[in-house]
């Protein structure tokens, strides 16, 4: 298993997003995502959250919430990975170039028709509609988004359909 985190820098009705073309070989190339990464010995959620922001945009957090813990299971990856998902609404410092992609200011009705992963706008939209703190399972079959569960229980994938 790998520990992550992810970060979604709100500003205005918009949504700091990174999209991932600069990097060779990068599971996440083509998809816009929000920011973030693989913590190192001895953070912390919160340690490695600062940390991989900074990193990537130069920014330094002031003000952010712990949304949630996504656990990614796909049956053609050797681990699962736990994500600790936050959001942030005050920042300091001057946006940076990034190595791993392009850093842009996306308006927030405007990231569900961005090329992502599937699961990313499920718990996308529990954030915008103030979910309160969640736990959500997203199993793949290779890059398709098979199942959901969302504190425990089956959710829906596409609208209208029915849970089991």
């Amino acid at each position: 298993m790998f520990l992550t985190t992810l970060c979604y820098i709100r500003k205005d009705g918009r949504t700091l997003l990174l999209h991932r073309v600069k990097k060779a070989h990068d599971l996440n190339e083509g998809k816009w995502i929000g920011i973030g990464g693989k913590f190192e010995a001895g953070e912390s959620p919160e340690d490695c959250l600062l940390r991989e922001v900074k990193e990537e945009t130069g920014l330094t957090l002031t003000s952010y919430r712990f949304r949630g813990i996504v656990t990614f299971a796909n049956d053609t990856w050797p681990d699962t990975e736990y994500m600790h998902l936050f959001t942030a609404d005050r920042f300091e410092g001057t946006l940076k170039d990034c190595d791993e992609g392009v850093l842009q200011w996306v308006p927030d009705g405007e990231v569900a028709s961005l090329p992502q992963w599937e699961g990313d706008a499920v718990f996308f939209r529990l954030i915008r509609e103030e979910e309160p703190f969640f736990s959500l399972k997203l199993i793949y079959h290779g890059d398709s988004l098979t199942g959901a569960v969302l504190n425990g229980r089956p959710l829906p994938l596409h609208a209208g359909e029915e849970t089991h």
